[in-house]
């Protein structure tokens, strides 16, 4: 867990194309580690990469790695993906968040899986703090509402 933690300080110091050359398939790889709190601080590693790196390079390295995971048979792959779209939206401007990282949470509240869905709602707390007031009201909303009266007790929670 160390190791994952100190990954952005690394990507500072090699520089943004060696990392992403050499290392960016291994970080979004730990999202899908048997052990749990592994995923989780692989989820907040690429949030902290987002904001070293930018949105920009976001979108081009992170997220379409973490977007190929969506559709993974693994509920645990898929659960992955979608806190770390939370944690990436988060660290990104509006616009990235909105229209790069929101979508794929917005499809996972629909998963069959009530511990995806489960992740999606929060996600979307966390992408909340980033879009606009509008995205917000239009787009997240409605969904948090859906979920809110998901037959899973956990998910309603």
């Amino acid at each position: 867990l160390a190791v994952i933690g100190q990954m952005s300080l690394l990507a500072r110091e090699l520089g943004g194309a060696f990392f992403t050359d050499r290392l960016v398939a291994m970080c979004a790889g730990w999202l899908g580690d048997d052990i749990s709190s592994v995923r989780v601080a692989a989820a907040d590693n690429l949030r902290e990469l987002t904001r070293r790196l930018g949105s920009r390079w976001s979108s081009s390295n992170l997220l379409p790695r973490v977007g190929e995971m969506l559709g993974h048979p693994s509920y645990l792959r898929r659960a992955g993906a979608v806190r770390a779209l939370g944690r990436i939206a988060s660290a990104m401007d509006a616009e990235s968040a909105s229209w790069e990282a929101l979508p794929g949470i917005l499809g996972a509240a629909s998963d069959p899986v009530p511990n995806v869905r489960f992740v999606a709602a929060r996600a979307l707390g966390e992408a909340g703090t980033a879009v606009g007031k509008d995205v917000y009201g239009s787009q997240i909303v409605p969904v948090l509402e859906m979920l809110g009266g998901d037959p899973d007790r956990d998910v309603r929670y």
